[in-house]
């Protein structure tokens, strides 16, 4: 196994782990930036993206992610093309093998992990996952304003994007598996109280429909009475939660019962010196580009905080 020491290291790409590389890079840090298994997140699997800052135009989602990485590298950072397969938190400095054959030893980490979005499992999703089908009714609501759509879910996050696509669409129908909803009270209200929805209680989603282009449908079935039906909708929502990727730092780092990193509030501090977290791995309410950028941002002045911290107390 080969071995090297550097200052930063950041694990995983996307906007909180690019964000992270300008500003460590910009600081002289030096950071080195392993991507992950899906280099540049889930951003890379969104055709157009509207809301983030700065593009009045809006831009290709795999495009954003090519200028951010050019950005951290115009400024010194070291993008390698990698999966970080462990850590040990245990000692400092921290140490991280990179495809199990490479180990590197870090002054300081800064995880951009991410989160997977939960989905059904249908090939017909697959086939028209960002041709209709989408799991983020806050970034995709808008290009499906006038039309109908369904979504599948009933918790609290779906029952938020429920009424948050209710405002832009005719007919919101909203697919739930059993005979109640699992989200708060005031959410289920809220739902129920907004005339547009209509809930299809004790329902599964059977396959998705399409021309080959587009969502043009779905085919659900009750699961009491075996009765099915088809929809009309131009999209396609999945809301049924997501998955933080942080498993390899369960040893050593606290997380919630759903595996969300914690945090200090107000900062990006793990319970590991050293250690910090940006993005979906820690944020379970916004998991938005820009709010993940954001938090990229206090990563990186984090970590150069406690560098400097470490410096002054060896002087």
């Amino acid at each position: 196994m080969t071995e090297e020491k550097v200052k930063v290291l950041i694990i995983g790409s996307g906007p909180a782990g690019y964000t992270a590389a300008i500003y460590a890079s910009r600081a002289g840090l030096n950071p080195v930036l392993v991507t992950g298994g899906e280099p540049g997140g889930q951003l890379t699997t969104t055709n157009d993206v509207e809301n983030f800052p700065g593009y009045p135009d809006g831009i290709n989602g795999p495009q954003m992610m090519m200028d951010l990485q050019k950005q951290a590298e115009r400024f010194g950072t070291d993008v390698r093309y990698g999966l970080v397969t462990s850590v040990d938190f245990s000692g400092y400095p921290h140490k991280a093998i990179v495809d199990e054959k490479h180990e590197i030893t870090a002054e300081a980490v800064i995880i951009s992990t991410g989160a997977s979005a939960k989905y059904l499992g249908l090939d017909s999703e697959k086939e028209y996952y960002n041709k209709g089908v989408s799991a983020c009714a806050v970034c995709d609501g808008f290009f499906y304003k006038g039309k109908n759509v369904a979504l599948v879910g009933g918790g609290d996050t779906a029952a938020e994007e429920a009424t948050y696509l209710a405002n832009l669409c005719p007919k919101v129908y909203m697919i739930v598996r059993r005979d109640e909803l699992r989200a708060s009270k005031i959410m289920q209200q809220r739902v129920l109280n907004t005339p547009n929805i209509e809930v299809l209680w004790n329902t599964e989603t059977e396959e998705i429909l399409g021309d080959g282009d587009s969502v043009t449908g779905a085919r659900v079935v009750n699961n009491q009475t075996g009765e099915k039906r088809e929809i009309d909708v131009a999209g396609f929502f999945v809301a049924i939660g997501h998955s933080p990727n942080t498993a390899i730092f369960k040893d050593y780092l606290e997380m919630d019962e759903t595996g969300y990193l914690k945090v200090v509030p107000g900062t990006s501090k793990t319970n590991v010196e050293g250690v910090f977290v940006t993005g979906d791995a820690a944020d379970k309410v916004y998991r938005q580009a820009v709010t993940a950028a954001g938090t990229g941002c206090m990563g990186a002045l984090d970590a150069e905080r406690f560098l400097q911290s470490r410096e002054l107390e060896t002087v």
